[in-house]
């Protein structure tokens, strides 16, 4: 089989190309793979959590901190 070789240059212009950033139209929606999960939309939306809202998992923390 014949091999196409791209040089950097050509492959960097590519990158900044509209078809690249468009998905295709039949891909299906598979959240955190082709379309984005909740946690990164959060992040994306500037959500930073504090600690009032740590998922609950019913341990403790491991250390306390006396300060």
């Amino acid at each position: 089989g014949t091999r196409i070789i791209y040089d950097r240059k050509f492959l960097m212009e590519c990158r900044n190309s509209p078809v690249a950033k468009t998905p295709p139209s039949d891909l299906p929606d598979i959240p955190g793979v082709t379309s984005p999960n909740v946690e990164e939309l959060k992040i994306e939306n500037n959500h930073v959590p504090n600690c009032d809202e740590k998922a609950s998992t019913g341990e403790e923390e491991q250390f306390d901190m006396d300060i």
